[in-house]
């Protein structure tokens, strides 16, 4: 399991579920539905949620573009975590929140899967964290016109690969949102 010493809890990481990140993405209504779901699993079974949300030139703070999508409402005792770079741990306090809360495992949903949820999982799992990523609760916008596959190319390939990464003493995992179990982990 995690390589951090005494952090046998888990916590829900929700990256980036903000209007201006997921306006186009598909599937974008179902996604956030699962990441809902998660977020009311996770709290009934008194697991950490913690929200990641970007600031950018094209996300700047305060705009309807950097708010959190409606269907999404972070209590004011779950954490907020601001950051510029796609790494949720990159010149961000998430490191220290989840040490305060004795953290190893994090089960991680949001946007994009291509870009920040993929240099988050990727970050944690070099930081000794646990990652399961839930593979039906992220997703990422239609950068084909730039030479990219399809976005449901993206959020696959994610999966897949994510599904086969490996390191010592630590464990990476894909499950779907409604096979994310929090009793018992935290």
């Amino acid at each position: 399991m995690t390589t951090l010493p005494d952090r046998p809890r888990t916590a829900l990481v929700v990256v980036d579920v903000q209007n201006g990140v997921v306006a186009g993405a598909p599937r974008r209504d179902e996604v956030v539905a699962a990441i809902g779901g998660l977020v009311d699993a996770a709290r009934a079974a008194d697991v950490p949620v913690v929200w990641v949300q970007h600031s950018a030139e094209d996300l700047p703070v305060g705009s309807p573009q950097w708010e959190y999508v409606p269907e999404l409402q972070r209590r004011d005792a779950e954490a907020l975590v601001a950051k510029t770079h796609g790494d949720s741990f990159e010149d961000t306090d998430l490191e220290t929140v989840l040490a305060q809360a004795r953290v190893g495992h994090l089960v991680v949903a949001g946007a994009q899967s291509d870009a920040c949820i993929r240099s988050t999982i990727h970050g944690a799992f070099t930081r000794g964290y646990d990652v399961t990523l839930v593979g039906d609760a992220h997703t990422t916008e239609d950068l084909t016109a730039h030479g990219a596959p399809p976005p449901e190319q993206v959020v696959a390939h994610t999966n897949l690969y994510w599904g086969f990464q490996t390191a010592p003493g630590r464990t990476a995992a894909v499950l779907p949102a409604a096979d994310i179990a929090f009793a018992g982990r935290s």
